[in-house]
């Protein structure tokens, strides 16, 4: 029986028993940010399960997508190593919502898996909670099953619950006896060890309690149940296969990984990263396809770590050159049918994995070759365990995750030294934050500051208008700042990256200036003033106050918060509706829009986007409103949130009908004509796979285009030469001045400069951009630095790396061409790069840096890697 079957009975099987069958919802879980990622069956029915929801059907079925690779639920590292374990699977379930129990579910279970699958009954055996006689007593008097197969387990085996307080109660196991030949010895017992043979397959979750705060529980009144059963674990029973990765899931494209690495696949060790590849392949395109990204941060950290899992493998397969992203369009031949996504989102997908795999790729050998080092040097007996510097170099320079680092030394039987490692992590992220100096207004502790006690949640009535009567409820000073407190304002405080309103207050007796106004946790609204006439003693608790927000700064704000809500509806459309918001700043100067995008957005497509939101501009559209929506109805209309945000049971939709749909708690235009002109200004990176995108708009975006036309016409009447020939002309006079430029300087470095432009050194093309690479013997430094200051006002994009040798010893700069948009690439971090390879030290600035190093034979390794480095990132600059 395929794989295909034996999903389709399992859901066919209860959808005849009265169950609907319910889609899977996206592994990637967009409204619960407390979930990485989906890693039950459950998951979307969790609201339902504790009462927060109801839903019109009381059973229902499902295959799952999920992946359990971060957090309580793990099985990252056995992947590959054992028979069963995955980091992507598919979770067969069927859920009772205070309709069917116990009874019902292990009837139907037995009668799936041994008539309909047709597995022997008597290698079939039961576990049960010790405590839960109900079970045992179904299962034997009910299904029939012998005493001697049902094992009662404790607490940590047989008991399940949603967490320290909710829904919780005992569950019972189906196991699949695999024979002796799968046993692990003479003492192989269900209960006694984890070994293969005994391999549960699915697991029925009885709900029927409330656990207390207190540790207690409680019966619920309408006891629920939530079962799972592994897709890939009974496809491999029903297939008679040894592993998982034998079944027709996962062989094929096992074999696809043999022939595109020229190494065969094997059930041995030596099939190991056959089977970690095709595993890990599974979890990032399933991610990506239902909206992650590889990032640096939480699960798309997860998604990069599992990535460079799989291409170090890779490279121990003999490929060092991109391939995983190769294998995508196997899997969605194999699963797009069931999946859809896959074969939707194919292209995304596999630039996705091949950006990712490319990055990796470029600093793998070198930390590779730096691990081999330290691992001699244990052999040697200089060193009892991999020492923590070395897992520190692996993660910082060459982005080794200290996991991955951590399974390699596990391969040679060595130990990192952890603490030593999270020592150095604590001192960089404690050189990080002294670095920073970030001042924030002192809203209060999520706890609640003395002086905020009590005041309770502001009534904001800014929607309406913007001014107001209202009553001082706290006045104090912090931190030399005076804040008001009052029991209803007009004024908005900051948040979904829509600054807070300003403007006055007026009392009897005094006014304040509203310089911002933010909110803390428990939703009391802080007015950051400046009294300007007056006395502080004036302004009491229980005063009347008449407030007015600066009419003309809203007006500026919310004309960019609609436009953002066009801008993002648009960059979905021409760039892709894998665009996610990432985060936003909307002020009345600017708006500034960060999306989850891998490369660079063409300045085509901006312009495509910028008439797109004009065209809805020039439509003059009226927005409208909708307040105290239920979260459910509005995901159903397909409304656009805030990723990982968390929302209440009823939200705030903000729709420009036919174009965009939000959820947004923010103030907006009336129509969208009020915007007037929007204008990009800027388009770059924040971090890898978030882009930027800023805009003016109205007077701002006016003001922008007829600065831009005067100074085309500027340039044209002061170069003599018509707008459309000013490019050429452009160039003419940088090439020119550059000869110039080249011409001055001490002797010395005139020759260097001539030893460049004779030919000496190497350069290389990065895009339309370039990286010169020059060595000289005992060149002082100096005349490096003299050499480095003339490149760098040379016209072009261009990085460079000067070195200098001689005297054992060998001193480089790295640095960039002044026309090179700043944040294209980081010079001292290149830099301490090549110095770590050297066994030196050195950094600098993002545009120039100089590091030295003694080891001379590594030199050829150093420039290679810091120049592909400096490649990525320029040829990243026109992606």
């Amino acid at each position: 029986m395929r794989v295909a079957q034996i999903r389709s009975q399992f859901l066919e099987f209860f959808a005849t028993a009265g169950h609907e069958v319910v889609p899977s919802s996206p592994v990637v879980p967009h409204d619960d940010p407390t979930l990485l990622f989906a890693n039950a069956g459950m998951n979307q029915f969790k609201s339902v399960f504790t009462g927060e929801e109801s839903r019109d059907v009381t059973r229902a079925c499902s295959s799952q997508k999920c992946i359990r690779a971060g957090g309580k639920h793990n099985d990252l590292e056995n992947v590959g190593y054992t028979a069963r374990h995955l980091t992507f699977f598919e979770m067969l379930g069927n859920f009772s919502f205070g309709d069917y129990f116990k009874e019902e579910a292990c009837v139907w279970a037995w009668e799936l898996i041994t008539e309909k699958y047709g597995i022997d009954a008597d290698r079939m055996w039961i576990s049960v909670y010790h405590e839960d006689d109900d079970a045992r007593a179904i299962w034997a008097d009910r299904v029939g099953v012998s005493a001697d197969r049902i094992v009662g387990l404790g607490e940590k085996d047989n008991f399940w619950s949603m967490g320290d307080v909710g829904p919780c109660g005992p569950c019972s196991e189906l196991h699949v006896d695999r024979g002796e030949q799968a046993s692990c010895g003479p003492n192989c017992a269900l209960g006694v060890c984890d070994c293969d043979r005994w391999m549960e397959i699915w697991n029925l979750v009885f709900m029927q309690f409330e656990k207390q705060p207190g540790g207690g529980r409680i019966a619920l009144p309408r006891p629920s149940i939530d079962t799972g059963m592994g897709l890939e674990r009974i496809t491999m029973v029903l297939q008679e296969k040894d592993t998982v990765f034998e079944t027709d899931l996962l062989a094929g494209l096992i074999e696809r990984i043999g022939e595109l690495t020229g190494v065969a696949p094997s059930s041995g060790p030596e099939g190991t990263p056959h089977r970690v590849i095709s595993d890990h392949l599974r979890s990032l395109s399933f991610a990506i396809a239902d909206g992650a990204f590889p990032s640096n941060e939480e699960r798309g950290y997860v998604l990069r770590r599992i990535l460079r899992r799989a291409s170090r493998y890779g490279y121990k397969l003999g490929m060092e050159r991109p391939f995983i992203h190769q294998l995508v369009g196997h899997l969605a031949s194999e699963m797009g049918e069931a999946f859809p996504e896959l074969i939707e989102r194919q292209p995304l997908i596999e630039k996705l994995i091949h950006s990712e795999e490319e990055q990796f790729l470029r600093t793998l050998k070198t930390g590779m070759t730096r691990f081999d080092d330290e691992v001699a040097r244990v052999a040697t007996g200089d060193l009892q365990q991999f020492p923590s510097t070395a897992a520190f170099f692996l993660h910082d320079s060459c982005g080794f995750p200290i996991d991955l680092t951590e399974q390699m030394a596990r391969e040679v039987e060595l130990d990192v030294d952890r603490q030593g490692f999270d020592h150095l992590m604590e001192e960089q992220r404690s050189r990080s934050r002294a670095g920073s100096k970030v001042i924030t207004m002192n809203s209060g502790s999520s706890s609640g500051d003395a002086r905020i006690d009590g005041a309770g949640a502001t009534d904001f009535v800014g929607y309406q208008s913007g001014q107001a009567e209202a009553t001082v409820s706290r006045f104090f000073s912090s931190d030399d700042q005076q804040v008001l407190v009052l029991d209803r304002t007009p004024f908005y405080a900051e948040s979904g990256g829509q600054v807070g309103d300003t403007g006055t207050i007026e009392g009897q007796g005094f006014q304040l200036e509203v310089l911002d106004c933010q909110k803390n946790s428990e939703g009391t609204f802080l007015h950051l003033v400046r009294v300007v006439d007056g006395e502080v003693s004036e302004v009491q608790p229980g005063s009347t106050v008449h407030c007015n927000v600066d009419s003309d700064r809203r007006q500026h704000v919310i004309r960019n918060h609609t436009a953002t809500h066009l801008l993002h509806a648009a960059l979905r459309q021409v760039v892709g509706d894998h665009v996610q918001q990432k985060g936003s700043l909307v002020s009345p100067e600017r708006l500034r829009f960060d999306i989850s995008h891998y490369e660079k957005i063409q300045p085509e497509q901006l312009a495509e986007v910028e008439q797109l939101v004009q065209e809805w501009v020039l439509r003059d559209v009226e927005l409208k409103i909708y307040d105290g929506i239920p979260i459910e109805e509005a995901k159903s209309r397909g409304a656009m949130a805030l990723f990982g945000e968390k929302y209440g049971d009823r939200v705030r939709l903000v729709e420009v009908p036919d174009f965009s749909l939000e959820l947004c708690g923010g103030i907006h235009c009336q129509r969208t004509g009020e915007i007037g002109p929007m204008v990009i200004v800027h388009e770059g990176s924040v971090s890898s796979g978030v882009r930027r995108v800023e805009a003016l708009t109205g007077v701002g975006g006016a003001s922008r285009t007829r600065a831009d036309e005067d100074l085309i016409h500027e340039l044209s009447s002061l170069l003599r030469v018509p707008r459309e020939d000013l490019h050429d002309r452009i160039g003419t006079l940088v090439r020119e001045n550059r000869s110039l430029k080249d011409g001055k300087g001490s002797t010395p470095t005139r020759s260097l400069l001539s030893d460049l432009d004779a030919g000496h050194g190497e350069t290389r093309s990065a895009g339309s951009a370039e990286v010169v690479i020059a060595t000289w013997q005992d060149a002082p430094q100096e005349q490096l630095l003299q050499v480095a200051d003339a490149l760098k006002r040379r016209g072009g994009d261009r990085a460079f790396i000067l070195v200098s040798t001689g005297n054992d010893e060998i001193r480089f700069i790295v640095g960039t061409s002044e026309s090179l948009p700043s944040g294209t690439v980081h010079a001292g971090q290149v830099a301490k790069m090549g110095a770590g390879i050297l066994g030196g030290g050195g950094g600098g600035r993002p545009d120039m840096a100089q590091a030295g190093g003694k080891a001379v034979d590594r030199l050829p390794e150093a420039i290679d890697q810091m120049s592909r480095s400096l490649e990525d990132s320029l040829a990243g600059k026109d992606s």
